[in-house]
């Protein structure tokens, strides 16, 4: 029996955008394109309607945007999850994205290969930036994470301890996601699979008793210097 296929939803103001989009995940066996909107508002009609497991959503759309339907989405707790696909490097953007409670932001020069390895990871219940982006907006929650930082657990080790608990893969691995590098970045450039790389990532994030790879990241900067 075949494995199920990933539901998609394409959202974007241009027929010529969407259509491209379409053709170029038309060609991957494990996705499956369930249908195209034209603005926020024809989306949610769409996400209704078809149940996808991931929305492909522009920014930029003219009557409801797509930050704007994705809060709606999220809201309503629908089981979609969304990635933001847009031409906007703009930090306001990005935050606006994560905050309305999108899983991903991607850039519109990704490649299709990258777009569709993101599509999996949402699905999947992952999380992801573009590679850039994170570069962009790690100062941003470093500074953050200093001005909110909780106090200490006293059942938590200290950073010191938890760095010792990393093998030498591992702080290779954390140092590349600090640096914005995606799972098939780091696969590469360390010649491993990139399951490999998401056990190391998960052994990680138990060992530093972070939540996901931007806490971790955020720990790398503050503790590694990376």
């Amino acid at each position: 029996m075949s494995e199920k296929k990933i539901r998609v939803l394409i959202v974007d103001d241009q027929a010529l955008i969407r259509t491209g989009i379409h053709t170029l995940l038309s060609r991957k066996s494990d996705i499956e394109v369930v249908g195209q909107a034209a603005d926020g508002a024809e989306a949610l009609r769409m996400v209704a309607t078809h149940d996808p497991d991931v929305v492909l959503m522009d920014v930029m759309m003219p009557g409801m945007d797509g930050v704007e339907a994705t809060r709606r989405l999220v809201t309503a707790g629908a089981r979609a999850a969304v990635i933001i696909l847009t031409t906007f490097r703009d930090d306001t953007y990005v935050f606006r994205g994560i905050a309305a409670g999108a899983r991903g932001y991607l850039l519109k020069d990704v490649d299709h290969r990258a777009l569709a390895d993101a599509i999996r990871t949402v699905a999947a219940g992952g999380a992801l930036l573009n590679p850039e982006i994170t570069a962009q907006i790690l100062p941003y929650l470093g500074r953050l994470a200093e001005q909110t930082a909780p106090a200490p657990v006293t059942t938590a080790p200290p950073h010191s301890e938890r760095a010792e608990l990393l093998t030498e893969r591992e702080r290779s691995i954390l140092q590349m996601l600090a640096k914005g590098c995606s799972n098939q970045e780091i696969s590469a450039a360390l010649m491993i699979s990139v399951g490999t790389v998401k056990n190391h990532i998960s052994s990680i994030l138990g060992k530093l008793d972070v939540r996901d790879r931007t806490q971790a990241a955020l720990w790398a900067i503050q503790n590694l210097g990376s």
